[in-house]
Formats: C-alpha cells, structure tokens, sequence
C-alpha cells in the first residue's frame, strides 16, 4: 500500500480548485509539499490553510510558459527537500469557444500551457527521479483527453496530446520504477470556465452549469489519490458524462448524434 508520509510531493497548478485540495490532502498524511502556480499570495493563502509544519510546505511560484527556468526551480526543489518522490501535473488552462471564432494564438497558448510546459517540466525534473530510482507523474487530463466536443478544440487537443505522450512515459520508464497516473475528472465543481480562455483571448468568464451540478472537489481529490495510491494508469472521475467515454470506444456513432447537438451557448 502506497503511503504519502514523508514524500516529497510537488503540486503545479496548486493555488485553487483540485490542486489545492490534494495538497490539504495529502499535508494531513504527513506529505512534504511543493506548491507552484503562477500567483504567490494564493500560494501563501492556500499554505496558510495547511495544518502542516512550516517548513514541510515550500511555496514555488512558476509559470507553465516560461518553461526555461524549469531547470532551476527543480534546482531549489532538491536544495529544499533533497529529492522529487511524486509530480502532480495539475496546471493548465481551459478554453469555451467556437474555433471560427477564435484565433490560431489561442491554440497555441492552450497547447503550450497544457502540453508542451508539462513535457517541459517532466524533462527537468526526470534526471531526478531517475538518481533516486524511483518516481510518479500524475497527469490531469479531463473527459475532453478522451472526448471532443464543440466550444473545447484546443482544449481537448492538449489533453488528447497528455494520453499519448504519458502512455509512451510510463512504458519506457517503468524498469526506472517511475510509474504514472493519467486522471479523466469530468464536471467538478471549481472556477476553471470562469477562467477559461474564451474567443480572441479574453476568458470566458461564466460558469458552466454542468459544473455547477458537478461532483465536488473535495469527492474528486480522494478518488485521485485512491487511484494514485492504487496506481492506476488511468482513471475517470465524474457523472453520467463518463459514459461518454464508453460510448465513443463501443458505440462511436451514437456519442456523436449527442454531441452534435450539444447546446453551444453557455453551457460547457
């Protein structure tokens, strides 16, 4: 039985939603975090609210694009805490828009945050784990890794790109003991369409209903780490908007004729 005591666990993404909530979780078993987003005083905010010892809880700031100072924020990892046991890929960015309308930048920014910063920050932190001989990603992915809809393309690009890449890490490193866990959350409830990237850039801004009605954060993260704990390759997390998942490998024909009729407006 995997047990989170003592390990040195680096969260990106952890400054709000399902990356602050692992990290509440995994301080009570006995965790040593890494907490890294872009905003500092959220990461303060959210260490201020872990009943850890203080300096157990590291605060990293990093940005997924500037992806050449990885190298030396995994440097003041090791200076801090000596080694990397686990790296939840956590970080990303959502999009609600309809590709006519929205520009090839915004693509691009949606690939480079989502796909390309954590290839990034998985190569410099890889020479690490492969010193220590041992080693675990776990990806967030979402639904839309398996699944395209409309008002999502770029978004289920990089998250489709996440599944091939992880499943190619996971079959070369594993002799390395460096195993990886690829997580499908469907609708939670957290701010991630408010924040969304909506057309020409400006975020979207409103909350999908889906979300509103969605499982709770707090449910979502213990099936996480059951599943990280249980190491599971891949596992789906939500509603009735999983079996969209089995649709589309069994019944391909039928997912679509639901898809394309989603409502577009402002639902997600």
């Amino acid at each position: 039985d995997m047990n989170f005591k003592n390990k040195v666990v680096w969260i990106t993404g952890a400054s709000s939603g399902i990356g602050e909530a692992i990290a509440v979780e995994l301080a009570k078993e006995g965790a040593k975090l890494v907490l890294s987003a872009r905003k500092v005083n959220d990461l303060e905010k959210v260490k201020s609210n872990i009943e850890s010892a203080e300096n157990e809880v590291f605060v990293l700031p990093i940005d997924m694009l500037e992806t050449d100072t990885f190298e030396a924020k995994v440097a003041k990892v090791k200076t801090k805490f000596g080694r990397i046991d686990y790296l939840f890929h956590n970080a990303g960015i959502s999009q609600r828009g309809l590709l006519k309308n929205s520009s090839f930048a915004v693509d691009r920014q949606v690939m480079e945050v989502n796909f390309m910063g954590v290839v990034a920050l998985t190569k410099a932190v890889l020479p690490v784990m492969l010193a220590q001989k041992s080693g675990y990603f776990v990806v967030t992915s979402s639904i839309s890794g398996k699944v395209g809809t409309p008002m999502r393309s770029a978004y289920s690009a990089s998250k489709h790109a996440l599944h091939g890449y992880f499943d190619s890490v996971r079959a070369e490193l594993w002799r390395d003991n460096i195993g990886v866990s690829i997580i499908c959350p469907g609708y939670i409830k957290t701010d991630i369409s408010l924040r969304a990237i909506g057309d020409n850039g400006r975020a979207f801004g409103k909350k999908d209903k889906n979300q509103l009605n969605g499982m709770s954060v707090d449910v979502c993260v213990k099936k996480i780490i059951a599943a990280v704990k249980a190491k599971k390759h891949e596992t789906n997390i939500g509603g009735k908007e999983v079996l969209a998942i089995y649709l589309k490998k069994f019944f391909p024909s039928i997912l679509f004729k639901i898809v394309k009729n989603y409502k577009i407006e402002t639902e997600g």
